[in-house]
C-alpha cells in the first residue's frame, strides 16, 4: 500500500529526489509522508501530515545528502499523525527505517523491547523495526544487526534501513514489493517502477526473503541463511511519459481513454503461446479463476465467456477466499491469477496454496516482472503500461480482453475471437470522444447530488454491474450497488423510490429482452433509468450509447461507468485518482 523511495549516489540533492519520487508514488498512500538522511553522523527528519504532492521544493530547502530514504503512508497502525509518519528512529538517531506491510509479531517484539528500557514515541508495527536493530547493532554490525532482526519479523513487508555514520542502505521485503533501478554509478529503490522512470529502465528485482546492502553496487542476500544471490539487470520497456499525466486534469481521465490503444496492446500475443495456455486450461483437472476487487469481478465475468463460448466449466474465487477451497486442488489443477500490479497480498497468498498443492499457476497481470510473475508457471502480460489512477480502467479491460480471447482459444477459435476484440478497439476509439464525454458529463450534472445509485446487469454483465458500483463508490463516494437484474424482485426493489437512478447494463443478446423487463420494474417503482446499450429503448430516461460488441459487450459497457464515475468525482469535488482510504496496490492481508 505505500510508497517507498530511496537514492544512493554521487548527486548531493538526494532528499530533493526522493521527494520527487514519493510524488510519483502518492497513489500508494497519502496520510502523510517523510524522508531521512544523514546529517554530522546522525539522522535527520523530515516528517509531514498530508499529501507530499502539495509539498513545494522551490520553497522548502532540504539539506545536502548523497543519501536518503522516504516513504508516503497509508495508515494500518495507528492515526494519521506526524509521530505515526515515516520515517522512524531510534533513541539515538543512529538508524531510520520505512516500512510497508504489516509485521504481525510486533506487539511481543515491542513488549520485549520495552522490558529493555526501549521508549515508543508511536503507535506503528514499523517503530519495533528500527528498535530491535538498535538493540541488535549494540554488540554486532550493522548488517549483522539488520539481518538478525529481519529473521524474527513474522508478515509481509518491504522495507529500507540506514544508519547515519555509514554510506550504504539496507533493503529487505517479503511479500510486498520493492525494486532497484540502475543508474549510472546511481541507484534507486522504490515501490513501483514509475517512480524512477525518468532516471532509468534498468532494473533489478529483489525477491522474498532477500536483503539488499547498497553502497558501491547492490549486495543480494537471502536474509534466514545468510547465502548471497546472484542477480540480472532487466531492462523494461515502459517510457517515462507514459507514466505522467501530460494535458489530462487527472490519471483516471488519461487512463480511461488510452482504451483506445490498450486493447490493441493486450491481445498483440503470440498465438502460439495462446494456443498452448488454451490446452493447458482444457487438460485441467478444475481450473480456478482468482482475483481480488475489480479483477476479482473479471474473474466472474471470464467465468460467463467460458461457458458460453468454450462450454467449459472454470471456478471463480476472492483471492482473500481462496485458501477456503484448497482442498478441491489437485496436481493437475490450475490457478488463473488476475492483477494489474501483480503484488496484491490475498492473490499471492492464494498462489502460494495453489503452489504447495502442486497445481500449476497461469498469471495475467500489467507489471512485468512482479512477484506474480516471477511465482507462476505462466504469464500474459496485458501491456496496459502504468496505471496510476487507485481505480482501475484500462487494466480491467484488458484483462476482460485477455480472457475473452482464452475463451475463443479453448474452442479452437482463436482467429475469431481476435477479429472481434480487434473491431471492438476500433469501436471503442470512435466511441471515445469529446461528444461522447461530454454527454456522460451532462448525466453526472443531473445525478451529482443522489444518495445512492443502483446497477443491473444480465449474464456477462452481470459482474460488470457489481464492477460498475465499484468505481462509483470508489471515486464519487455515492452509495452504490450492483445486482443481477431477475434479483431485484427478490428484495433489492425495496431500496426503489422516487426519482432513484438505475443503470441498466444491456448487451444485444439473449439477454437484452430479460434485463430490459427488470429495468421496466424498477421505473414502475418511480426508478430513472439510465440504458447502457446499442440502441436507445423506450425504457430508458437516459440512453448511453455502446457499440454492439456481441461478447465482448462487457468491456464496451463498463468504460461509460468509468466516465460516469469520474465526472461524479470532479463534480463532486473529490480527487478521483486518490479516493480517500484506498491505495493503488493492496499488498496488506
Amino acid at each position: 500500500m505505500c510508497g517507498i523511495f530511496a537514492y544512493s549516489g554521487p548527486k548531493n540533492n538526494a532528499g530533493e529526489i526522493v521527494v520527487q519520487g514519493l510524488k510519483k508514488l502518492e497513489y500508494r498512500g497519502y496520510d502523510s509522508w517523510g524522508i531521512a538522511f544523514s546529517k554530522e553522523q546522525k539522522i535527520d527528519l523530515i516528517r509531514k501530515v498530508g499529501k507530499i504532492g502539495e509539498f513545494n521544493l522551490e520553497h522548502n530547502k532540504i539539506p545536502e545528502s548523497t543519501l536518503a530514504i522516504g516513504h508516503s503512508r497509508w495508515a494500518t497502525h495507528g492515526g494519521v499523525t506526524e509521530a505515526n509518519a515515516h520515517p522512524h528512529v531510534d533513541e539515538e538517531r543512529n538508524f531510520a527505517v520505512v516500512h510497508n506491510g504489516i509485521i504481525e509479531n510486533y506487539r511481543e517484539l515491542r513488549e520485549e523491547l520495552q522490558k529493555k528500557g526501549y521508549t515508543f514515541k508511536s503507535e506503528t508495527d514499523t517503530e519495533t523495526i528500527v528498535h530491535l536493530i538498535a538493540d541488535y547493532a549494540k554488540e554486532d554490525t550493522f548488517v549483522v544487526a539488520a539481518r538478525k532482526a529481519l529473521k524474527r519479523l513474522k508478515g509481509r513487508f518491504a522495507m529500507l534501513v540506514i544508519k547515519g555514520d555509514e554510506q550504504k542502505i539496507i533493503a529487505a521485503r517479503r511479500g510486498s514489493p520493492l525494486i532497484i533501478g540502475v543508474g549510472d554509478g546511481e541507484f534507486f529503490i522504490a515501490s513501483d517502477i514509475p517512480a524512477f522512470l525518468q532516471h532509468t529502465r534498468k532494473v533489478m528485482y529483489i525477491d522474498d526473503n532477500e536483503m539488499v546492502v547498497v553502497n558501491d553496487k547492490p549486495h543480494f542476500y537471502n536474509f534466514n541463511t545468510g547465502e548471497e544471490v546472484q542477480k540480472r539487470v532487466v531492462e523494461i520497456d515502459w517510457e517515462a511519459e507514459s507514466a505522467e499525466k501530460g494535458d489530462f486534469e487527472h490519471f483516471m481521465l488519461k487512463e480511461i481513454t488510452e482504451q483506445k490503444d490498450t486493447i490493441y496492446r493486450a491481445i498483440n500475443q503470440n498465438d502460439s503461446e495462446i494456443l498452448h495456455l488454451a490446452d493447458e486450461i482444457k487438460n485441467a483437472y478444475g481450473t480456478f479463476l482468482i482475483g481480488c476487487g475489480t479483477a476479482a469481478k473479471v474473474c466472474h465475468a471470464a467465468s460467463y465467456l467460458f461457458s458460453k463460448v468454450a462450454k467449459r466449466h472454470v471456478n471463480i474465487v476472492v483471492g482473500s477466499e481462496f485458501p477456503s477451497h484448497q482442498d478441491f486442488l489437485k496436481e493437475k489443477s490450475l490457478v488463473i491469477a488476475v492483477s494489474q500490479s501483480g503484488e496484491t497480498a490475498d492473490t499471492l497468498e492464494a498462489i502460494e496454496v495453489a503452489k504447495a498443492k502442486g497445481s500449476k499457476v497461469l498469471s495475467i497481470i500489467n507489471v512485468e516482472g512482479s512477484t506474480m510473475d516471477r511465482m507462476s508457471d505462466y504469464a500474459i502480460h496485458i501491456k496496459a503500461g502504468p496505471e496510476k489512477a487507485v481505480a482501475s480502467t484500462k487494466a480491467t479491460t484488458s484483462q476482460l480482453a485477455i480472457l475473452t480471447m482464452l475463451a475463443y482459444a479453448c474452442d479452437g477459435r482463436l482467429t475469431e475471437g481476435k477479429r472481434l476484440l480487434i473491431d471492438t478497439a476500433g469501436k471503442i476509439n470512435d466511441m471515445l470522444n469529446p461528444r461522447y464525454e461530454e454527454h456522460i458529463h451532462a448525466l453526472a450534472q443531473k445525478i451529482k447530488d443522489v444518495e445512492s445509485m443502483y446497477v443491473i446487469g444480465k449474464a456477462v454483465n452481470y459482474p460488470m454491474a457489481l464492477e460498475s458500483a465499484i468505481k462509483l463508490q470508489e471515486v464519487s463516494y455515492i452509495h452504490a450497488e450492483g445486482f443481477a437484474g431477475g434479483e431485484l424482485k427478490h428484495g433489492p426493489i425495496a431500496l426503489i423510490s422516487q426519482g432513484t437512478p438505475c443503470l441498466a447494463l444491456v448487451a444485444n443478446d439473449e439477454t437484452r429482452t430479460d434485463i430490459l423487463n427488470n429495468a421496466m420494474e424498477v421505473k414502475a417503482r418511480g426508478g430513472f433509468i439510465i440504458g447502457v446499450a446499442p440502441q436507445e429503448e423506450d425504457v430508458f430516461d437516459y440512453w448511453i450509447k455502446v457499440p454492439d460488441a456481441g461478447n465482448a459487450s462487457p468491456i464496451v459497457n463498463i468504460i461509460p461507468v468509468q466516465l460516469l464515475a469520474y465526472h461524479l468525482a470532479v463534480l463532486r469535488q473529490n480527487n478521483p485518482d486518490m479516493p480517500r482510504n484506498l491505495a493503488k496496490s493492496v499488498t496488506v492481508k
